[in-house]
């Protein structure tokens, strides 16, 4: 039978498949929220809506996938609650250095199309691939691939704009 039941995850397993993606999670929450009060928010009530719905995952190998569906549906609630509010000055400050420019991508992050920083946001805050990605969202792979470049181009645009060309322009 293995670590997972017939049916669901059973509430030890959860707790450590949890802790062990907790961190990718605030990741792919502040990505899509831009405030670290808002990410924690979100994180906590998708682990807590993963944790009370546990039994209805038909298929456990999927779980990372499951959870993150819970986690983006949490952060576009959180959203429209906020009709748009995005408060970029708020930084996490537990002991972590931003280097420059940190706070320019974040916005530039911000700026995008929907369709194109929820690729960038998967695929670089959250480490997904692109299969992954594609799999999430609901679109073929060479979407992703396509809009990833897209998104790429955009930002190394707007980044070296706003900073001379020097840090992000790659000739």
């Amino acid at each position: 039978m293995g670590i997972f039941g017939t049916k669901g995850v059973d509430k030890k397993t959860y707790v450590a498949l949890v802790t062990e993606y907790k961190s990718t999670m605030y990741r792919l929450a502040f990505g899509y929220l831009g405030d670290a009060d808002k990410a924690l928010e979100a994180v906590d009530e998708a682990v807590y809506l993963g944790y009370v719905h546990r039994k209805e995952l038909r298929e456990p190998v999927f779980f990372k996938t499951w959870l993150t569906r819970i986690l983006i549906n949490e952060c576009y609630r959180l959203l429209r609650m906020g009709k748009r509010e995005v408060i970029m000055e708020a930084l996490p400050e537990q002991g972590q250095s931003f280097p420059e420019g940190t706070l320019s991508l974040k916005m530039a992050i911000q700026g995008l199309s929907e369709d194109l920083r929820k690729v960038i946001v998967l695929r670089y805050f959250g480490g997904y691939t692109i299969a992954d990605t594609a799999a999430l969202l609901g679109i073929p792979e060479g979407t992703v691939a396509t809009r990833t470049r897209k998104a790429l181009r955009l930002l190394r645009v707007e980044l070296s704009d706003q900073e001379g060309g020097e840090q992000y322009d790659r000739g």
